[in-house]
């Protein structure tokens, strides 16, 4: 498979790593200071673009990508304010399109037993709930993809929750996210239920980037070729 890269920081550098052991060819990089490549025939050959970069650029890729015909597969967060745009051009203009707020085959099934938990604890008023994510002092948005990926789990299934809140809660009805900046931290995210006589947790550690990369690579290995737009839940059928 032909690959293009969008962003060529320490994640993308770890993909190519990766996608090289794994038999696939990189086509392109595509990082900052070479965005005039999106329109080159060395871009325009690859089978399927993975992008990681920053909340101000990600949209403008995929733009360009979709310009280019070329099928996104894309981890970066912080951008969703345009995500009804991209659904809407995957449904009805043909393009594709594979999105996750973490591509962690761990983290993957740590939001499944998120939900279950939720379920359950729907029925246990006493506890409060809330979520702490840590990560890198390089990371640009604030709570990660992956925090807002859980909170939305739990207010699916949690009738007490109705919004989530940044660090300060309005109501009883808003699940608080506390977001931690400090070292190298690859992503920490716990969910914690607490009452008055205890407390119950779940966490998800990642110790490296070594799973998000092999997880994005399998998700545009399953979309070459595929239309519309992709998710875990496709790729795994949850």
């Amino acid at each position: 498979m032909k690959i293009a890269l969008i962003g060529y920081g320490k994640m993308g550098k770890t993909i190519e790593q990766i996608a090289v052991d794994r038999g696939h060819e990189i086509v392109s990089i595509i990082d900052i200071n070479n965005t005039d490549d999106f329109r080159s025939e060395a871009f325009k050959s690859a089978d399927v673009a993975i992008e990681f970069t920053v909340p101000s650029t990600a949209f403008g890729n995929y733009m360009s990508c979709f310009e280019a015909g070329i099928p996104v597969v894309s981890g970066t967060t912080g951008w969703l304010e345009h995500l009804e745009e991209v659904k809407h051009m995957c449904r009805h203009e043909g393009k594709t399109f594979f999105y996750a707020s973490n591509f962690s085959i761990g983290a993957n099934i740590f939001f499944t037993l998120n939900k279950m938990l939720a379920k359950i604890m729907n029925k246990f008023p006493s506890y409060d709930v809330s979520i702490t994510e840590t990560h890198h002092i390089h990371k640009l948005d604030a709570p990660s993809g992956t925090a807002i990926t859980l909170a939305e789990g739990v207010i699916e299934e949690l009738d007490r929750k109705k919004n989530w809140a940044l660090e300060h809660a309005e109501s009883k009805d808003d699940l608080l996210i506390h977001a931690v900046r400090e070292g190298e931290i690859p992503g920490i995210h716990e969910v914690v239920y607490e009452s008055t006589v205890d407390e119950i947790s779940i966490k998800h550690n990642a110790k490296s980037r070594t799973g998000l990369a092999l997880g994005a690579i399998v998700a545009a290995e399953f979309t070459a070729g595929k239309k519309g737009f992709l998710t875990m839940e496709d790729l795994f059928k949850f």
